[in-house]
């Protein structure tokens, strides 16, 4: 409390009594407006939220709705080998449907479409531990990567709007967020790994099943309603501006594009093979397409004046690139170690802990500063982190000591991780208005889709190159070597990009000041 509220709050009526000759002063202090109560530099909890457990719960269901995808393939790393030796199983992307699902929520309802997506995962995960061969896992795998992909634009879309003014309470909520990709990948190949060993691999998915059950339920309570007066009815006028060409060449152009990088390196002639170069072709010129209409159409599914912003277009280039590095890496480690080093599941998982305990720690610190520290500063850090940790696991040997090489190499890759995800979340969410903040969350996860399916589509075009049998899971080092290199090239590359970024630090007290304005002219308009 201010000096002056605390003196006037001294005064008591038996000094007013005693004193006539100070009554005028008094009665002067008595009716002066009270000075304004500084406001905490937490931030206020947003309106939408009836308690803190409330909004506590749902920044953690928010996380997990991210991390659907990653939870999934993490999952699917660790009892690869197992599931390869049983169905013959490939990997499979959702980044396809993400700008969908994100226009959708958008205009139709954010919540409802959140929690749909969530029970329908819950239940795609139930029914996948029951597959009986490659075609049963294929289509439900194709389930869960279409349920993944429609909770993530409304969960993104819900966090942005109820977190629309900067503050620390927002840096923290999107810290915990910011986690769901990285920190997702590892705790499902740790829950994975300790599933598959005590039972099978079907208890993964059981395990998958069970968690998103209770994150079910939670979003119930949990996740409120942001977008009182902004949802749409299902009707012709509303069809005609959503999009729809657009909505057709997205997905059939991405799915096409991915598809013809996941399936090159099994194809008979690689790269050679007809229906692969066709596919990828296709795609390639679709996805122009879909860009050259968005820049024609009145009612864009991606609005491409975002792009112009060139911290936008840089952050989104930097983070694919360190990703791309991070996900290739992980997922070849977890084979390594599967294949080279002979690890069972539950070895494998105990092995990547590191990486769990350092991403909610790294978090954890990002959220202190990310108010503090320039955010160009953290981009870099990131950059080299991921550097460092791709090198690392290039020059290892295969009796090499875990905690000089591999140990090391989890928990930098975990650092550049967060800090690139955290300074890019909360940037690409404030580059759109409240009303678009579901298509801001999909642009951004369609890119780190997109740089996954590349990734893996390259390196295991790499590892079957320099493979030197027909085996699909090589227990020679050298083919994991070969990609580990690659990943130094990509991870490398991200710094070139890095000094043309000008993004300082966000979510201070000048920023909230400047968004308030911002959002009470909006109100007047309106």
């Amino acid at each position: 409390m201010a000096k002056g509220s605390s003196k006037s709050s001294d005064i008591k009526s038996s000094d007013i009594a005693s004193s006539d000759t100070k009554s005028s002063d008094i009665k002067s202090a008595m009716e002066s407006p009270a000075p304004e109560v500084p406001t905490s530099t937490l931030g206020e909890r947003p309106e939408c939220f009836k308690s803190t457990i409330q909004e506590c719960l749902f920044v953690l269901t928010a996380t997990m709705s991210i991390g659907m995808s990653s939870f999934l393939y993490g999952i699917c790393t660790v009892i690869t080998a197992p599931i390869g030796r049983d169905l013959n199983m490939k990997y499979l992307s959702s980044g396809a449907f993400l700008l969908f699902f994100a226009k959708v929520a958008d205009t139709f309802g954010r919540r409802s479409l959140l929690i749909s997506a969530m029970g329908a995962f819950c239940i795609a995960s139930l029914v996948a531990g029951f597959a009986t061969n490659a075609m049963y896992m294929d289509v439900l795998c194709g389930f869960l990567g279409l349920f993944s992909a429609a909770a993530v634009p409304p969960a993104v879309g819900i966090l942005g709007a109820a977190y629309a003014v900067p503050c620390k309470r927002k840096n923290y909520a999107f810290a915990c967020f910011s986690a769901g990709n990285p920190v997702g990948f590892v705790m499902g190949s740790i829950f994975s790994g300790i599933a598959s060993n005590i039972f099978n691999w079907r208890a993964s998915f059981y395990l998958l099943a069970i968690i998103y059950a209770f994150f079910f339920l939670a979003a119930i309570w949990t996740v409120p309603r942001t977008q009182q007066g902004q949802t749409q009815k299902l009707e012709w006028d509303v069809l005609k501006k959503f999009d729809l060409l657009g909505v057709l060449l997205s997905i059939t152009g991405i799915a096409l594009f991915c598809s013809s990088l996941t399936i090159a390196g099994d194809a008979p002639k690689g790269w050679g093979t007809g229906y692969v170069i066709a596919m990828l072709v296709l795609g390639i010129v679709l996805m122009v397409g879909f860009v050259c209409w968005e820049a024609f159409y009145k009612y864009p599914l991606m609005p491409l004046h975002v792009w112009k912003d060139m911290n936008f277009s840089l952050i989104n280039v930097v983070v694919l690139l360190g990703f791309l590095s991070f996900n290739m890496s992980a997922f070849w480690l977890s084979l390594f170690m599967q294949n080279v080093l002979g690890f069972s599941s539950l070895k494998v998982a105990v092995h990547l802990l590191p990486m769990a305990i350092g991403g909610i720690l790294v978090n954890i610190i990002a959220g202190l500063v990310l108010h503090k520290i320039n955010n160009k500063l953290l981009t870099a850090i990131g950059a080299l982190s991921y550097l460092g940790s791709s090198l690392l696991l290039a020059n290892m040997k295969v009796n090499s000591s875990y905690w000089a090489f591999i140990f090391p190499a989890l928990l930098l890759s975990v650092i550049g991780a967060d800090l690139e995800f955290n300074v890019a979340n909360m940037y690409v969410m404030s580059s759109l208005p409240p009303a678009q903040q579901s298509v801001a969350g999909g642009i951004f996860n369609t890119v780190m889709k997109i740089c996954s399916a590349v990734g893996l589509g390259i390196s295991s075009s790499i590892y079957s190159a320099e493979s030197d049998g027909k085996a699909a899971l090589q227990t020679a080092f050298r083919p994991y070597k070969i990609v580990f290199w690659f990943g130094v090239a990509v991870s490398a590359s991200a710094l070139i990009f890095v000094p043309w970024l000008s993004i300082r630090t966000q979510g201070h007290k000048e920023e909230r000041e400047e968004v308030e304005n911002v959002l009470e002219e909006e109100k007047e308009k309106n």
